[in-house]
């Protein structure tokens, strides 16, 4: 487990959403939550930690919403990146920075890094056919050309990929492509464009993944072994676009760099501009060897982050290479891929409006059920069931009791602890234990089985009360009870501890009961103690951690979900 005292550098990056709509659960679920859990779990260990996200704000995908809303691409990023900024941090996704593209430190930081690529030989132009409106009379993106597709058939398929089969397509495999804009059958015109030779890396790609990075995650290592098996191809980093960072190039006039090179980017100029608000030095968090760098991505971001990514900042020089990727799967709703344009998704702006002050409700069902090795569902039913089976009767109910008790026979004041029996040294060591088993799950990624053990501690904390039954023994023998309650509070003062990572808001209300002081982060190697509240200690008033949901709010959700999607 990590420690105070060895402390390392920690770049924490979460895919950057695009701003071309509200952030929805699958988001939350595959990347964000999971960088959170990480980042906080970090600095309670005592590490530096810098946890980046923001806005991706070019690309086709913000020119489609901004057309769609009678808006200027700059009009859409703007209203998207202000409502997902405030709902992330309403969510407590503790970001150091939540950055945005379209920023001008961005683009001057992009520029530099194609200008050094270019001048250093590291790029290729090349002259090819690309599909062109001859009614609009501009180069169409992959997005803006539909056709038949050539796998199942589906009659209205992207020039990326079939919504209807999930195959992934280029423009030229489609049947018959025609133009969104126009609805014009497409002509074929020569363009030039400048490319990122992924072939001259692809030998020390391999060896750095398949060879040195085997302990990465299955999803992520299979994905990367069969691109690399394959053989790599160069890619263009620049389209024939009017939305995005401009070529910084004479005879690039019309172009921009493509959205995939500049989005990734993002990253290092966030830290460029975090360090100059905060007064420090943003290299060492991106050029010191010692320093951990790791990308939370979904599945369909691997290969950027595994490869590509890897290969600009290898070609560029001067950089750190990613230390892991621990990608997710994706995360399906109600038994269907989450789809923003039909308005099949849970958003987190409107959850934050309907269930207020149940953010670590989101939070937990989206853990416990996360996509870590394969696709997961969320359903409004299993939400309620996790919320009102777990959450409210084995957590809320535990703390509740223990609380309740101890208002009720010490009016409030933490008992001494007198001698323990057998069964208090068994619980005990399973405490002592816990801190390091969960710290270990957080440390491998495997953020489920470590929300999983934290929830074991709370079922052993009801199991105790249940077997020394205090209530009965009150009458007869005041002293054990007063140990009892002692040894149920430093339990719950764990829980503050061993919770802060995945229920934030939950911990605190946790330390604020017990009188503990805030934050609980910092405090990971005092876990473990059965000394974290003081004899004599005047307890919070007792509420509910959680309050049950009922079937009326669930059926409010499903019949929105389904009369939109």
């Amino acid at each position: 487990m990590l420690t105070p005292s060895n402390p390392t550098t920690h770049t924490i990056t979460a895919a950057l959403p695009y701003a071309n709509g509200p952030i929805h659960i699958g988001h939350l679920a595959g990347v964000l939550i999971p960088a959170d859990i990480y980042a906080r779990y970090l600095r309670s260990c005592g590490q530096r930690v810098l946890f980046i996200s923001g806005s991706d704000e070019h690309g086709v995908p913000v020119t489609i919403r901004a057309q769609q809303e009678g808006l200027t691409p700059q009009q859409v990023v703007d209203k998207y990146h202000t409502l997902n900024k405030e709902a992330l941090a309403d969510l407590g996704i503790s970001l150091d920075i939540f950055s945005r593209t379209s920023s001008a430190h961005h683009h001057q930081t992009t520029t530099h890094f194609f200008k050094t690529l270019h001048d250093q030989g590291q790029l290729e132009a090349k002259e090819t056919e690309q599909y062109y409106d001859p009614v609009h009379q501009q180069f169409l993106a992959d997005r803006y050309i539909r056709g038949t597709c050539p796998h199942c058939g589906h009659q209205d398929a992207y020039g990326d990929q079939c919504e209807s089969c999930g195959t992934a397509l280029s423009p030229e495999e489609l049947l018959r492509p025609r133009s969104t804009l126009s609805g014009a059958p497409l002509q074929r015109k020569k363009t030039q464009h400048w490319y990122l030779p992924l072939d001259r890396h692809e030998s020390w790609l391999k060896q750095w993944i398949l060879e040195e990075h085997r302990e990465w995650k299955t999803n992520v290592y299979g994905q990367c072994k069969s691109w690399l098996e394959q053989g790599l191809k160069p890619r263009a980093v620049t389209r024939d676009l009017a939305w995005g960072i401009p070529v910084p190039l004479p005879q690039a006039k019309g172009k921009v760099l493509y959205v995939w090179f500049d989005a990734p980017i993002g990253y290092i100029s966030a830290t460029q501009a975090w360090a100059k608000e905060h007064g420090e030095d943003w290299k060492p968090f991106w050029q010191n060897p010692n320093t951990q760098l790791v990308h939370f991505v979904g599945k369909d971001n691997i290969v950027f982050h595994c490869i590509i990514f890897p290969a600009m900042l290898k070609a560029h020089g001067g950089f750190v290479l990613p230390t892991n990727v621990p990608a997710n799967e994706f995360l399906n709703l109600e038994g269907e891929k989450i789809s923003t344009s039909r308005n099949w998704a849970v958003w987190l702006h409107e959850y934050l409006a309907n269930f207020p002050n149940q953010q670590d409700v989101l939070r937990y069902v989206l853990c416990s059920s996360a996509p870590e090795s394969k696709d997961s569902d969320f359903s409004w039913k299993d939400f309620q069931a996790k919320n009102n089976n777990e959450l409210v009767a084995i957590l809320g109910n535990f703390v509740n009791r223990t609380v309740v008790l101890t208002h009720k026979y010490f009016d409030g004041i933490v008992p001494t602890c007198h001698t323990l029996t057998e069964v208090e040294h068994t619980l005990v060591t399973y405490i002592q234990k816990l801190p390091g088993q969960v710290g270990q799950a957080i440390e491998k990624f495997k953020f489920k089985e470590g929300l999983q053990l934290c929830m074991d501690l709370a079922r052993a904390g009801n199991k105790y009360l249940a077997e020394t039954e205090p209530w009965h023994l009150i009458k007869t023998d005041r002293e054990r009870v007063g140990t009892i309650l002692h040894t149920a509070l430093q339990l719950t003062a764990n829980l503050a501890i061993l919770l802060e990572p995945f229920l934030p808001f939950t911990s605190h209300r946790l330390e604020q009961s017990l009188g503990m002081p805030h934050p609980a982060t910092r405090q990971w190697p005092q876990a473990g103690s059965m000394a974290l509240v003081d004899a004599g200690t005047v307890l919070a008033a007792p509420t509910l951690l959680f309050e049950k949901i009922t079937d009326e709010q669930v059926e409010i959700q499903r019949q929105k979900l389904y009369n939109s999607g």
